[in-house]
């Protein structure tokens, strides 16, 4: 027989224990979080340990092949007589003798008028391992000519003037990789250049035989330059009209240095560019001629950098910043499932997700040394939700929930990569998808009743 009491006072079911509750679960799923913190952080040293690789290799190259190109002349110099004046006194007559001494010195002149065109030839084929460094040979072609040659402001006296014994010097760096036959035409007359010794510590001296230079008249230069070289090509203004224009078959070019390329000539397409200069006299801080040496005017320079607008770890490394946030909105997502569908997923195979996320930047950066960051991004993308895809069949024991996941995956991959390729735009359209993310969770998450958790 039935004991009554026991309708009236069923026996209530167990009270859950704490670590069974949402409370309990969310606050394991932060910690996990904050644990996967650490191999991230690793693998964001690989990414920067195999930049300074790339970095290192691209050194080595550059050093074999040719440098940056920083060019600097043609300029006059001539001699002139400079004298000394000691007063002597006899030890016998007792009389003062006035002993004079002269002493070489030299005058440097600049240009009228300077001309160039340089031709920039990307290297393809000069390929060390994984890295292809920017490298190119250049080709400069010079003319123009010195006229109005002018000793008043140099205080010098036309009859201390050397003009037998003129020579044209050019400064240029990387010395070691020029590869034309050096040679200048003057007035119709070709001279050899021959390499100098000089006090200067970054310019390289190029130095023509001694001529006869007729002040009154005008004396016309061309001669041409080849290198082999990287990075960039600059020059200074030395002219007191100074022209330059450069081709390159190069997509991303910086014009770098104190003075701007011609917007109205400047053109730029996904293959080459080509850009123009023209600087007068008047828009330069220094003169025309100088005395005993030269100032040092290389911060005056000029011209363009070949560069990388983002490399291959760049994009890597910008990725992986948002590691962070795939991870934490992942395990936001998995929550949500377990809570709205009251699934159980254990903190292991939360940890299995979480590393399966840490992977995708191993497999990005290993696929990106072998191929485009959109190649490799493509597929390590794929990778990464076609495990989660098949691993939460397995552990949710169906498919319509696993498949809402992976659809959350590739809109939020897809998000992170529209971000990496954005410059100007990239905090905004971050901003905004951030927001709607956080307007997609509080949706999703409205009905969920938490106290009873």
């Amino acid at each position: 027989m039935e004991n009554p009491i026991q309708h009236l006072n069923p026996t209530p079911s167990p009270k859950p224990s704490f670590l069974q509750s949402n409370t309990a679960k969310m606050i394991m799923v932060g910690v996990l979080t904050l644990f996967l913190l650490i191999p991230l952080n690793l693998v964001q040293n690989l990414i920067r340990e195999r930049s300074e690789r790339k970095n290192e290799v691209t050194e080595e190259v550059t050093k074999l092949w040719g440098e940056d190109i920083h060019f600097y002349g043609p300029i006059l110099k001539v001699p002139y007589k400079t004298y000394t004046e000691t007063a002597i006194v006899d030890e016998k007559t007792k009389q003062t003798v006035i002993q004079k001494k002269a002493y070489i010195q030299n005058a440097y002149f600049f240009p009228d008028n300077l001309e160039n065109k340089t031709e920039i030839q990307k290297v393809d084929e000069l390929k060390r391992g994984l890295y292809n460094p920017i490298v190119f040979k250049a080709n400069m072609k010079f003319n123009g000519s010195f006229e109005n040659i002018s000793l008043d402001k140099l205080a010098l006296k036309s009859e201390d003037m050397l003009w037998e014994k003129a020579t044209i010097i050019i400064k240029t760096t990387n010395l070691k990789s020029i590869k034309s036959d050096l040679k200048i035409g003057i007035n119709k007359t070709n001279y050899s250049l021959e390499s100098k010794a000089d006090e200067d510590n970054y310019f390289g001296t190029l130095e023509t035989d001694a001529f006869t230079f007729n002040p009154s008249q005008k004396l016309d230069f061309n001669f041409n330059m080849s290198y082999n070289g990287s990075n960039s090509v600059q020059f200074i203004p030395v002219g007191k009209t100074s022209t330059t224009s450069v081709n390159a078959n190069w997509d991303s070019p910086s014009f770098i240095g104190n003075f701007a390329a011609s917007d109205t000539t400047k053109k730029i397409t996904n293959k080459d560019f080509h850009a123009d200069w023209k600087i007068l006299h008047i828009n330069r801080p220094f003169a025309q001629q100088y005395i005993e040496k030269i100032p040092n005017l290389s911060s005056y320079s000029y011209g363009v950098k070949l560069i990388e607008t983002v490399d291959q770890y760049q994009q890597n490394e910008r990725a992986s910043k948002y590691g962070f946030l795939v991870i934490g909105l992942t395990f936001l997502i998995f929550f949500l499932i377990q809570t709205i569908s009251k699934k159980s997923i254990h903190i292991f195979q939360y940890t299995m997700i979480g590393l399966a996320l840490i992977m995708f930047y191993t497999l990005l950066i290993s696929i990106t040394e072998h191929s485009s960051f959109t190649i490799a991004y493509a597929i390590a993308a794929s990778a990464v939700i076609i495990m989660l895809l098949l691993y939460s069949i397995s552990v949710l024991k169906e498919k319509k929930f696993p498949l809402f996941i992976s659809a959350s995956l590739t809109v939020l991959y897809s998000f992170i990569f529209v971000i990496i390729q954005l410059e100007n735009y990239a905090l905004l359209v971050g901003s905004i998808g951030l927001f709607l993310i956080l307007g997609a969770v509080m949706y999703f998450s409205r009905k969920i009743d938490w106290g009873n958790n």
